[in-house]
């Protein structure tokens, strides 16, 4: 979907984080997703320019964070390898089912590309995240520290290639294991 004339997605500002918490709250119906963004935006590894808002008529309506991770190997467990999560993505409830959420994951996969990240792992809906290329992490050599149904586990090499012959764990900074 391309961008409405009324929206623009740009990366987040210091005064837009009480409106992501709300926005958080209301598209998760609870507090562990706002507060999931709230240590991430607090940790060593946050990316400013990957905490992006839609805003819509100048009112923020969504959200998403891309934030590193990396990727353990098997055969040498002392190498990892750099990775992005998508997590969380949330839309206002009001502008649900209006393209916003995959106008964001859109923008934020390029910026991700551009910054220079190979690999992108999220955990969502089955049915929502391979419209933008997401498939099985298990699929292609991943594993997750928590329990996931392998078809919401999901991963895309935004450079293609880039988990040939990888086998791994992803491993996931503190805040997102305070947060399950």
């Amino acid at each position: 979907m391309v961008e409405k004339a009324d929206s623009e997605i740009r990366a987040e500002k210091a005064e837009d984080r009480a409106v992501i918490w709300e926005i958080n709250r209301l598209a998760f119906g609870g507090e562990a997703e706002p507060n999931l963004v709230d240590k991430i935006r607090k940790s060593a590894g946050f990316i400013p320019q990957l905490s992006l808002v839609t805003l819509r008529q100048g009112r923020i309506v969504g959200h998403v964070l891309f934030s590193p991770i990396e990727i353990r190997t098997q055969d040498r467990p002392e190498r990892s390898i750099p990775a992005l999560a998508l997590a969380p993505m949330a839309v206002h409830p009001d502008f649900q089912n209006q393209g916003i959420g995959s106008a964001l994951v859109r923008r934020g996969l390029e910026i991700c590309r551009d910054l220079g990240h190979n690999v992108v792992v999220v955990i969502g809906h089955p049915d929502y995240y391979p419209r933008f290329g997401f498939t099985s992490a298990r699929a292609l050599g991943l594993e997750t520290p928590f329990p996931v149904p392998d078809e919401a586990f999901l991963a895309i090499e935004l450079v293609p290639g880039s988990l040939h012959g990888v086998k791994g764990s992803v491993v996931y900074p503190p805040a997102f294991e305070e947060a399950i």
